[in-house]
């Protein structure tokens, strides 16, 4: 190609990238699915593990749904209470706002008056119909004869199935079709042998963008009866009479004949049952729904190691085994866990996988080279999620902004996930593909709100200096429209790029660093950076760097192999390849206006399949008590000793610092939620490279 045909080739790209086209260059690698077939779609925000009164939460459906998708604007929420049974009618929406005055003898808040409205701990009167804690027992017409299946306690609890099939699911149908969001139920199921798990069966459900007809919950109701250890009815759903088998399984011979369950749990006597029967639910999805299920396992180290005789945590061989039933149903972990506010850092202790939290996220997925990237180095769709499991403001009412506890859906951790919708109206089906696509990152603390980011080969017949241009001014589209970068020879988050041994690669990110505050209702000065004398509202929060993560993929591990089962550390749970392949800062990435930020690095001959991933904060490295030398996370309890007599590490000394902080000695330090306001992080899923004559990926698309 001579000199003006191949200038004029790279002008023509570069004015279909500006025009928001497609132009395709002649690339020789190969994506699996040529951009022209993916449908269109953008990044939408949603939260799929929280709670309500059905369960230990402290809302009403209606409430909850509400602050999720209207106060805080997730574009889709699935509400999911633990399984097992419950006494308080979540469907009851809180009692009517009174006014409060200080008067009272209640306090003000940090932001302003006292909210303008209290809930009475115990409700109204059951007559009034009112108020989250109201018993099914004292509102359900027919009383205890209403509450179904086992049970003898006073007053009567009603089993999550029922609360499910014929309570729960009216309100939210009708609660997201009102709110014009796709709004669907889910379960955090009590994992029997490990302990819980983010799940979901949709079929049946008709969520918005559906306006007609009515739907049901009845396969998600069955999942809870058959597979949550909590959940020890023996009526097979009294009238549903429900069948727990799954077709062709080696584990129905473990079904009790009268409950059609497996009844039993892992234990002294049954070493293991409660794995095998979670096994079992994950195969029993794939067999009724493949297509619209997922398990999700949840905070996953906060439980400890797995123990076979009770329902503790998970080691590496439960995640191998569970994406081995069903790829399709189980591809990923929540280990950045919610109740980021607690005093206790997303719930977790000492005795946690780890020792607690890094920056916000479990161990498993904090540690480069550690169970993460174990996973990705088999090649496998294994993904990063997160969520709120929002259960209550702690030490605050549900209408305040500050929280000793949790934060709400949306307001703190999102999962930003691409739905392809084309024209179309969000939905349901589509954003658990999206999930299951792995085309998502999840970002704390609105550090970032929009990323595009992609591995492409090089155009042999263009100079290197046109090929970066055309990426980068294609990553930058993208995140000015939300959506993803669509040209054949590039692979985003989810997908492998198939390229020969020896050919020049562009690994290219765009982000949005939002200007402006976020959601922190604290604007005096970050503690963890005034530390190193950096001056930054905690809710005007700046990005200090992305890492690029790399690592070789070497191809799945075998069931029967020594490297298939192993504590952290050890080889099975281990990927000694990985590493920071590169720190993009200030000095190398492009800064656009609107706080977008374009960055890349040329890996100039690859040699082996290989998947690369991002992280980001906005802690710099070095920075006492919260980040190491080399930018890694440290465990959280540094900072905030999980005995919470002893003083803290970072001092909160500014005179707005809340009343709330961990005080010591008459020093406040830097705890709760404004530790976690402090303290941002940001996970994207990763891209695969595979290279022909090395490892293939074959699960990857």
């Amino acid at each position: 190609m001579n000199s003006s045909l191949r200038l004029r080739q790279a002008v023509l790209a570069a004015a279909a990238v500006a025009a928001g086209t497609s132009f395709n260059l002649p690339q020789p690698a190969v994506a699996a699915e040529k951009a022209a077939a993916k449908a269109a779609g953008t990044y939408v925000t949603g939260d799929f593990h929280n709670h309500t009164t059905c369960s230990d939460g402290t809302l009403s459906m209606q409430k909850l749904i509400d602050k999720s998708v209207s106060t805080w604007g997730l574009d889709w929420f699935v509400q999911a209470d633990h399984g097992g049974s419950s006494t308080r009618n979540c469907t009851l929406a809180e009692d009517p706002f009174t006014p409060v005055a200080p008067a009272l003898g209640l306090t003000t808040s940090s932001t302003g008056p006292w909210p303008p409205a209290t809930y009475p701990s115990g409700g109204e009167p059951a007559t009034a119909l009112k108020g989250p804690n109201q018993t099914w027992e004292s509102t359900l017409p027919g009383g205890r004869a209403a509450i179904l299946g086992d049970g003898t306690a006073t007053p009567k609890a009603m089993w999550r199935w029922q609360e499910i099939q014929s309570y729960q699911y009216p309100v939210t149908e009708s609660t997201g079709r009102a709110a014009k969001k796709p709004v669907w139920l889910g379960l955090e199921q009590n994992t029997p042998g490990h302990e819980h798990a983010s799940t979901n069966v949709l079929a049946g459900q008709l969520p918005w963008p559906t306006t007609t007809g009515t739907g049901n919950a009845n396969l998600q109701a069955q999942y809870e009866y058959c597979f949550d250890r909590s959940d020890s009815d023996t009526s097979r759903g009294a009238t549903n009479q429900w069948d727990c088998t799954v077709t062709g399984s080696s584990g129905n011979t473990y079904i009790d004949a009268t409950a059609k369950k497996i009844t039993g749990n892992n234990s002294a006597a049954t070493p293991g049952l409660g794995h095998i029967k979670t096994v079992e639910g994950i195969k029993w999805m794939a067999q009724v729904a493949p297509n619209t299920s997922y398990f999700v396992p949840a905070h996953l180290e906060r439980a400890g190691v797995y123990d076979p005789t009770s329902s503790s945590g998970y080691n590496i061989e439960h995640l191998r085994d569970f994406n081995n039933a069903a790829p399709n149903i189980a591809f990923g972990f929540e280990s950045m866990p919610g109740h980021g506010a607690e005093s206790n850092r997303g719930s977790y202790t000492t005795s946690a996988v780890g020792g607690g939290t890094f920056g916000g996220t479990g161990i498993y997925a904090a540690a480069v080279g550690g169970v993460w990237d174990a996973l990705l180095g088999e090649g496998r769709n294994w993904w990063f999620f997160a969520s709120s499991d929002y259960h209550n403001r702690g030490s605050f009412g549900p209408d305040q902004l500050e929280t000793t506890a949790d934060f709400y859906p949306g307001e703190y951790t999102r999962d930003h996930v691409l739905v392809r919708k084309g024209t179309n109206n969000l939905s349901a089906e589509k954003i658990i593909d999206g999930l299951r696509s792995g085309n998502s990152f999840v970002a704390n603390g609105q550090l970032i709100d929009r990323l595009a980011f992609v591995v492409c080969a090089t155009n042999p017949t263009l100079p290197l200096a046109a090929n970066q241009t055309f990426i980068e001014k294609a990553v930058a589209n993208a995140v000015a429209a939300n959506a993803e970068v669509r040209i054949n020879g590039c692979a985003t988050m989810g997908e492998k790029l198939v390229v020969r041994a020896g050919e020049s690669l562009f690994v290219t990110v765009a982000l949005r660093d939002p200007e402006g505050k976020n959601n922190a209702p604290y604007s005096f000065a970050n503690p963890s950076l005034k530390q190193i004398n950096i001056t930054q509202p905690l809710n005007a929060p700046v990005l200090d760097h992305v890492d690029l993560i790399s690592g070789n993929v070497t191809g799945k591990v075998d069931p029967t192999s020594a490297s298939y089962a192993g504590l952290i550390g050890s080889s099975a749970a281990t990927n000694t390849s990985s590493k920071i392949a590169k720190v993009f800062n200030s000095t190398n990435w492009t800064s656009m206006t609107g706080g977008v930020k374009v960055m890349t690095l040329r890996i100039p001959a690859v040699a082996a399949s290989q998947f690369v991933r991002l992280r980001g904060t906005n802690l710099p490295a070095a920075t006492p008590s919260e980040t190491d030398a080399n930018g890694n996370p440290i465990n959280d309890f540094i900072s905030n000793p999980s005995d919470q007599t002893l003083a803290g590490t970072i001092p909160c000394s500014d005179a707005a610092c809340p009343a709330h902080m961990r005080t010591v000695s008459g020093v406040k330090y830097s705890s709760f939620d404004v530790a976690a306001w402090a303290d941002l992080w940001f996970y994207s899923n990763p891209v695969f490279v595979e290279v022909k004559g090395s490892t293939a990926i074959a699960a990857i698309k």
